[in-house]
């Protein structure tokens, strides 16, 4: 197996680990995110001629051999058993069966991260929206943190309108933060240390785009 990161390939999987603080060389601190990341194995490679356009799939994490399926098993072949597969769109030569790591990334590159969110249950207007509620006087009892009216009948023919903001569930939705920048790079425990806060809980599956 080659490695062939640096052939255009500026992607990379990762679990999302805690948060921590950084002093550069003046002394002036940055809130940071430690995300485990890689090695990644290249799967297949997509070509125009033969798949209509031009990607990269790869592996990242494993999984017991039990566990996958035989047209996966079939697909992947020697390469083993993964726990996550993605694809990305990339022009680059690199070879089915390439290892990829955070090598990749060097300090001061500007990222694109992208995770799911932290999943918060059913919640109100106030946690969801961020509404004030009524006010905290004058006969309220127990309706502070309602919504109020929705509109009634004459503003949208007595249904509710498309887009009302109003309870229920919040969080687990994929965000995507962009231009964090890479702080520093650890190849040897595959570690990323990126400026700012990463969606989702300690755990979580991140992907990161090289933008630069």
């Amino acid at each position: 197996m080659t490695n062939k990161a640096s052939n255009g390939v500026k992607f990379m999987l990762g679990t999302k680990g805690r948060m921590t603080q950084v002093f550069d060389e003046k002394g002036v601190v940055s809130p940071a995110t430690i995300i485990t990341a890689g090695p990644l194995t290249v799967t297949q490679v997509k070509n125009t001629e033969k798949d209509g356009y031009k990607a990269v799939q790869i592996g990242f994490g494993t999984r017991k051999e039990n566990r996958t399926n035989k047209p996966l098993k079939g697909h992947l072949k020697d390469l083993g058993s993964f726990q996550h597969l993605r694809e990305y769109a990339a022009d680059s030569d690199v070879e089915r069966g390439a290892i990829l790591d955070i090598s990749i990334f060097t300090p001061g590159d500007l990222v694109t991260v992208s995770a799911v969110s932290k999943g918060k249950g059913f919640q109100g207007v106030v946690k969801r929206h961020g509404f004030h509620g009524g006010p905290r006087s004058h006969g309220q009892k127990n309706k502070e943190r309602s919504p109020g009216s929705i509109g009634g009948g004459g503003r949208a023919g007595g249904r509710v309108a498309k887009g009302m903001r109003m309870a229920g569930r919040m969080g687990g939705d994929r965000i995507t933060v962009k231009n964090l920048k890479v702080l520093q790079v650890d190849a040897a425990s595959h570690t990323l240390l990126l400026s700012g806060a990463v969606p989702g809980h300690p755990g979580t599956l991140v992907e990161i785009h090289g933008t630069n």
